[in-house]
């Protein structure tokens, strides 16, 4: 279980103009590559997303229950949630299940106000973030986000920055590859990209 939950990375971006989420496509079982298109950043409302490392499964039913909620309240109370209350809302399902813990490490971003980004453990530590890596191809992604990122960069540049540690991390970590996707959250909406293996060897 402890081999299988950690192979990926996922990447959080707070921009002057929006949020950036990105991740690469691999799944693993240890040292197997299960899936070479793997979903890792998945929508819960048009302005709130969430990034997943960990067990497919627990991020699965962590998506699947957040979208629900985040539904309900819209519909009660006739106002989409904010995106600290959704992650607030996250980090009370983890923590009450902190016992048999969801075996995950996930990024909530979007876009209400402002732009937001939140990361969120197993235990429901619920974090505001400028910027953030998560999974075994983390501390690899840090060292290009540390020396890349400024709260003045646009999303563009953030894509351009997301996309250079995907690709240093793909490169060093063996359960991260097989390309990236990549969610732009802002005021007006958001907008998805896919990024083959070719492509990102031309950055």
């Amino acid at each position: 279980m402890e081999e299988s939950r950690k192979g990926t990375t996922t990447i959080g971006l707070v921009s002057k103009d929006g949020v950036v989420l990105a991740s690469e496509k691999r799944a693993t079982m240890g040292y197997l590559v299960a899936n070479k298109e793997t979903k890792k950043i998945f929508k819960v409302q048009d302005h709130i997303w969430i990034t997943t490392a960990g067990s497919v499964a627990d991020a699965q039913k962590l998506v699947r229950i957040m979208k629900v909620q985040t539904n309900l309240y819209q519909i009660e109370r006739e106002v989409p949630m904010k995106v600290f209350a959704a992650a607030t809302l996250l980090s009370n399902i983890l923590n009450e299940n902190r016992i048999f813990p969801y075996y995950v490490q996930l990024l909530m971003g979007g876009y209400d106000t402002e732009p937001r980004l939140f990361s969120l453990d197993a235990l429901g530590s619920v974090l505001p973030e400028k910027y953030v890596a998560t999974g075994s191809g983390s501390p690899i992604a840090y060292g290009v986000l540390e020396e890349g990122y400024k709260e003045t960069n646009t999303t563009k540049e953030n894509m351009k920055l997301a996309l250079r540690a995907l690709k240093a991390a793909m490169e060093r970590d063996v359960m991260s590859g097989n390309g990236a996707d990549i969610v732009v959250i802002k005021k007006s909406g958001f907008q998805e990209f896919s990024y083959t293996r070719k492509d990102l060897e031309k950055i």
